[in-house]
């Protein structure tokens, strides 16, 4: 009972946040980093293929494809990007751009850079959930339950992250399938999985 509570209320704040981003202009001042290289490849917190050369970024709060404009403070170079992962966890930060980014606003060598961060345009967020339905240090295991999802008729993706670990997910549901997502994977025998908000 807890829990339904404590996602109403985390529901309810992250959409008065995007009620009121929408409304408002939305900046903020702080630090950007970049990255890219082992994470080329993989999976976004939004469950698309990260592509250090495309013009993206994380962020902590702001929602999936909101248009962002950053400005380096340093050397006045700006740059418009698009948010679709989560980040960056390390103090300080505000922003994780992307190598292409990175390399607009000349901060690549630098690593990190002081930052305005100005919202262009932001898309009203579906609030929708992954479900992980296993993290596995061996492949092997990690590919039989990605085959038996697939035979199953579900449509899963795999997310390798720096410690080795192979995360089986089922991504981007809406909060009202949920219910129906969790039966059917009991039904095929899979009853400890974890469900998560994006």
């Amino acid at each position: 009972m807890a829990m339904k509570e404590n996602r109403k209320k985390s529901l309810i704040l992250l959409l008065l946040m995007i009620f009121t981003l929408t409304l408002n202009a939305y900046e903020e001042k702080g630090v950007a980093s970049w990255y890219g290289g082992k994470f080329h490849g993989r999976l976004t917190a939004n469950g698309e293929i990260f592509n250090t050369h495309e013009l993206t970024a994380a962020h902590k709060q702001l929602p999936f494809n909101s248009l962002v404009t950053v400005t380096n403070l340093s050397n006045g170079r700006t740059v418009c990007v698009r948010i679709n992962d989560r980040g960056p966890f390390v103090d300080g930060r505000i922003i994780d751009l992307s190598y292409a980014a990175a390399v607009e606003l000349d901060m690549v060598k630098t690593g990190t850079t002081p930052v305005l961060v100005s919202v262009e345009n932001m898309e009203i967020l579906q609030v929708t959930f992954n479900i992980q339905v296993g993290a596995y240090g061996n492949l092997e295991n990690a590919s039989a339950m990605k085959n038996h999802l697939e035979s199953n008729g579900f449509s899963p993706k795999t997310q390798l992250n720096n410690r080795g670990i192979t995360r089986i997910l089922l991504t981007g549901i809406p909060e009202e399938e949920t219910a129906s997502y969790a039966r059917k994977l009991e039904k095929i025998g899979i009853n400890n999985f974890l469900i998560k908000q994006n």
